[in-house]
């Protein structure tokens, strides 16, 4: 493996992880828990066994992007929404070391801990005063006095400082200040070479990404399964509506994809292969282009480099973006989804391009208000629309540079869509949340 290959299987695996629950929340219980395990190192005497005690006060500041994507959104478990039970449970049962996964030990006891400790006002949420858009601020006191915190800005599992007390410790996932890290628009990704790295890098390097398939497409199931939210996969797929989807590839896309999303954001206990910090994005990223290889039959080699490609470019958007915006994910991640699908049917790079732009030229203006049951549908919407994509570029039908924030250059297009999503869109993001906190 190359250097340069070696780099870009480093980012794969830095923006591609499992996460239990809605990554808003579980940042928020992943700051909890941190702060939590401080106070239990450095205060053992009065702290011993402390978590299922009322002995604390737990106060979190966030940012009004994690407040509105955390305010209606299902946490695993529960049947409860919102971050006040998120933090209860960081601070019951959660372990940092988990990063996103932080929630694994969840029980039915700690799940009545924590419910509790919301109805005995332990945990204080407030909105936080800061321009990042990622931003969650946890402190713990206990009943001597003794105070603890943890800082998670910029990524959802990046805990950029912990303290104890006055006193500033060292993260223990992080060395560095989140203002030095590599972001990643530093990797100067671009999609040609995202294309060429997909189709050419050895398989056994990229093998691991099949861990998408086997979490997302357990997702889907489960939402086929269970009643959970909207279910709109399920909708899609019943035979009362079959006059109205068929049993085409399209609505078996849409229906599978939808029906993760309706269990993700319902609170389900599984958890989701995630792409640049959000659940929803990783299984739109996803779902489609594992339907596509499930129905019409294909190796795992080519469903991996089409994973590949389509996470890469996802991730690759999302740089220009921000993890959080008012940009719905949903419109980045379809579009990676529609690259994979051009690939698994055997497209070019050209195509990629045509897709992409396609894409754009598409559905850019689908906002973001906040993490929800209601995500499924959008989330199928973004699965149509990449498909019809996807089947338009390898036709040879691409939205013309003349057309909108289209340009020739496919990076070019990029760069708008994100300054449209993280510039021009910052004065509805902001009036979308006044309009949640303010119902």
């Amino acid at each position: 493996m190359t250097p340069r290959e070696s780099e870009i299987i480093g980012l794969i695996r830095k923006e591609v992880k499992p996460a239990l629950g809605c990554t808003e929340p579980i940042a928020v219980a992943l700051a909890v828990a941190k702060a939590m395990e401080i106070l239990e190192d450095k205060c053992p005497s009065c702290n011993d066994g402390w978590r299922y005690s009322e002995s604390y006060a737990i106060r979190v500041e966030v940012s009004g992007n994690i407040l509105k994507n955390g305010m209606g959104v299902g946490i695993p478990g529960t049947g409860m929404v919102g971050l006040h039970i998120a933090s209860a449970l960081g601070a019951v049962c959660g372990k940092s070391s988990y990063g996103l996964e932080v929630l694994n030990d969840l029980d039915d006891a700690a799940i009545a801990k924590a419910k509790k400790m919301t109805e005995d006002s332990v945990v204080t949420v407030a909105l936080a005063e800061t321009s990042r858009k990622l931003y969650v601020k946890a402190k713990i006191t206990d009943s001597c006095g003794h105070t603890s915190s943890a800082l998670i800005v910029d990524d959802h599992d990046n805990i950029a400082e912990t303290c104890f007390g006055e006193d500033v410790l060292t993260s223990l996932q992080k060395e560095e200040a989140a203002v030095e890290q590599k972001t990643t628009l530093d990797y100067h990704l671009t999609v040609k070479e995202i294309f060429e790295f997909a189709s050419t890098v050895a398989y056994e390097v990229i093998e691991f990404i099949l861990e998408s398939r086997t979490l997302n497409m357990a997702l889907a199931q489960e939402g086929l399964r269970g009643n959970y939210g909207l279910r709109v996969g399920q909708a899609i797929c019943a035979s009362a509506n079959k006059e109205v989807f068929g049993e085409d590839f399209l609505s078996y896309a849409m229906a599978l994809t939808a029906a993760a999303s309706d269990a993700r954001m319902a609170g389900c206990t599984l958890a989701a292969m995630s792409n640049s910090g959000s659940g929803n994005q990783g299984i739109t990223v996803t779902m489609p282009v594992i339907a596509y290889s499930m129905k019409y039959g294909t190796t795992d080699e080519q469903l991996a480099r089409a994973l590949v490609l389509s996470h890469l470019v996802a991730i690759h958007i999302k740089g220009y973006l921000g993890k959080l915006s008012a940009l719905c994910g949903c419109v980045i991640a379809s579009t990676g989804s529609a690259c994979g699908l051009v690939y698994l049917r055997g497209g070019d790079y050209d195509q990629v391009c045509s897709a992409i732009k396609n894409m754009i030229g598409n559905i850019t203006g689908m906002v973001c208000d906040g993490a929800k049951v209601g995500c499924a549908m959008k989330v199928a919407s973004g699965v149509s629309s990449a498909l019809q994509s996807a089947v338009l570029a390898r036709e040879g039908m691409c939205i013309s540079e003349h057309d909108g924030i289209i340009e020739k250059d496919i990076e070019k297009t990029i760069q708008n869509l994100g300054k449209i999503g993280s510039v021009g869109m910052q004065h509805t993001d902001d009036m979308i949340l006044n309009i949640m906190v303010c119902k």
